[in-house]
């Protein structure tokens, strides 16, 4: 097991009500129900923390839910716009690790390990998270951060909404040992209710048992109990595609006609996908500018080295001379953006002060 890991799990805020009490201001503050109409056969997708004070919960029917509380909104799902939101949320994440494992629309797991950012510490760059996620989207996320993914899951859950948890390397263990059998991940009524059968209610009582009983008892599931009442999880973050590109991009309020003027935020927007690509321990070769006319006409430019982008004088010039292939300074822009991409890690190790900084 490794102890030097840094994983922080992030997991949205009661996602598709707030994405609704967001997006219409009637229903701030008001019991929200997202899901099934209360007339129908169906069911509760979320709810909000005003609905949940009722005991309103997910994977509730909804006539029971407008038993409990007759005065909840109840609103029909809105995919799009979640999945909007979502897609807003994973550019987040990637713009501070390429090691991101994402659970559904609302969850995710990052690997911050040996990202530089914050120097090192995973509960300020979990911190950053939060609040990118909230200028971007203007909705909450909670967020756990440990040394493996089953306590970081965990430690998200703690104080929502809007929490931020850290489990230490040195808390995990009696952590585990202490918590409630019901909390483990994967750990479902009926195997709850056999382990209480058993005289198991906490992992302390799951550390009482030799392996070979609890995998007779549970099959290949009882090596994992073992693991994790001892805080011992070895799952890798496991990445849905290998970082190919990072980019940004402006959509300016009045359109620009001064070439100069572009050239100077398409230097600020190189500035900061650079420090993205430093943060993410990455070499770049090929540089692309993009360009978005007024008439909402886009185009691309490129150029690849064979050498690494990370010299600040070159790539200036490169970008000017991007910018001269294009039709600026006879056709106002609208859009302007920067990517760096032919990607290839560097070979960095974090420093004993990087490790153990949480």
């Amino acid at each position: 097991m490794s102890l030097t890991r840094k994983i922080i799990h992030i997991d949205m805020d009661a996602f598709f009500a707030a994405v609704e009490q967001r997006d219409f201001p009637e229903h701030r503050g008001k019991p929200l129900v997202v899901g099934g109409a209360p007339d129908s056969r169906g069911v509760v997708s979320t709810c909000s923390y005003e609905a949940r004070l009722f005991g309103i919960h997910s994977a509730m029917p909804s006539a029971h839910a407008y038993r409990l509380c007759p005065d909840a909104v109840f609103v029909r799902p809105r995919f799009d716009a979640y999945r909007e939101a979502s897609n807003q949320i994973r550019t987040v994440f990637r713009g501070f690790t390429p090691q991101v494992e994402t659970l559904s629309l609302d969850e995710a797991y990052l690997d911050v390990t040996g990202i530089q950012r914050c120097e090192g510490s995973a509960t300020l760059i979990a911190k950053e998270i939060k609040a990118k996620i909230l200028a971007t989207t203007r909705l909450t996320a909670s967020a756990g951060v440990s040394y493996n993914k089953f306590l970081a899951k965990i430690a998200s859950d703690i104080k929502k909404p809007d929490g931020l948890t850290l489990i230490s390397p040195a808390q995990g263990p009696s952590f585990a040992a202490s918590l409630e059998v019901g909390r483990f991940h994967g750990i479902g009524k009926a195997t709850e209710k056999k382990m209480h059968n058993m005289g198991i209610y906490t992992g302390a009582d799951i550390k009482k048992y030799p392996l070979e009983m609890l995998q007779a008892s549970f099959g290949k599931a009882g090596h994992y109990y073992y693991q994790i009442a001892q805080g011992i999880d070895d799952r890798p973050v496991l990445s849905e595609r290998k970082r190919k590109s990072l980019g940004t991009e402006t959509t300016f309020q009045e359109d620009l006609s001064d070439p100069a003027i572009m050239l100077k935020h398409l230097e600020k927007l190189l500035h900061q996908v650079s420090e993205r690509l430093a943060d993410n321990a990455l070499t770049a070769h090929t540089l692309t500018i993009k360009v978005k006319y007024a008439d909402f006409q886009q185009i691309t430019r490129s150029i690849t080295l064979t050498r690494p982008l990370d010299n600040k004088d070159e790539t200036r010039v490169l970008l000017s001379q991007l910018l001269e292939k294009t039709e600026v300074g006879k056709r106002h822009v609208r859009l302007l953006g920067t990517t760096l991409s032919s990607l290839a890690p560097i070979a960095t190790s974090p420093t004993p002060r990087q490790q153990e900084l949480w």
